[in-house]
């Protein structure tokens, strides 16, 4: 007849620990894009098949434009089920344009650990060029673009055509929001900054 030994509980912790990182480690990232024609249930289409696979919908950015729906989604599943999750992703998007990448999360860990963000509004009169040179004065600055989002609409009393920016920067030179400014002031006079 075999022996019982007791296990003390902080070995019953310490191997809890280990099964949950390994567990975490084994995770594969999945971004994913598309373009499509708008139709109410697309995103629920897809969200249903990341659920099947026991995947996480973590973040994602979708907007309507000249008649097509546009998005970019990251989501997270078991490292054994990533290849069968994109082949089911594949089959459900036979009518519309789906890209799949694996993402390297490493990155986005090192990231979120120590943020370093600006956020940027700018506001002024549309012109052919104007985000080549936004993004060019960025560049000259150092600032990664994190996200960047442009419209333009009408001015609510002239009806001239307004141009509006949104953008989360990367600072990667601990560059000073003033110092942000007064760079993209320079671009034009009837820009309206603000950097928070």
């Amino acid at each position: 007849m075999g022996r019982f030994c007791a296990v003390p509980e902080n070995t019953y912790n310490l191997i809890a620990i280990i099964f949950a990182h390994a567990e975490y480690v084994m995770k594969t990232y999945l971004i994913i894009s598309l373009i499509a024609d708008d139709k109410p249930g697309l995103i629920e289409d897809l969200a249903i098949v990341v659920s099947n696979y026991s995947g996480n919908w973590l973040e994602s950015n979708m907007s309507h434009l000249a008649g097509k729906f546009a998005g970019i989604f990251r989501v997270s599943v078991d490292h054994a089920k990533a290849e069968l999750l994109a082949n089911e992703l594949r089959a459900v998007s036979t009518s519309f344009n789906l890209q799949i990448e694996y993402g390297d999360e490493s990155n986005v860990r090192e990231f979120d650990a120590q943020p370093d963000l600006l956020t940027v509004n700018i506001v002024g009169n549309d012109r052919p060029g104007i985000v080549m040179e936004i993004s060019q004065a960025l560049a000259q600055m150092g600032v990664n673009v994190e996200s960047f989002s442009t419209m333009c609409e009408a001015a609510p009393m002239s009806g001239e055509v307004l141009f509006k920016l949104d953008a989360v920067l990367k600072n990667s030179r601990n560059l000073d929001s003033e110092k942000l400014k007064t760079n993209l002031e320079l671009l034009a006079d009837d820009l309206i900054i603000e950097i928070e």
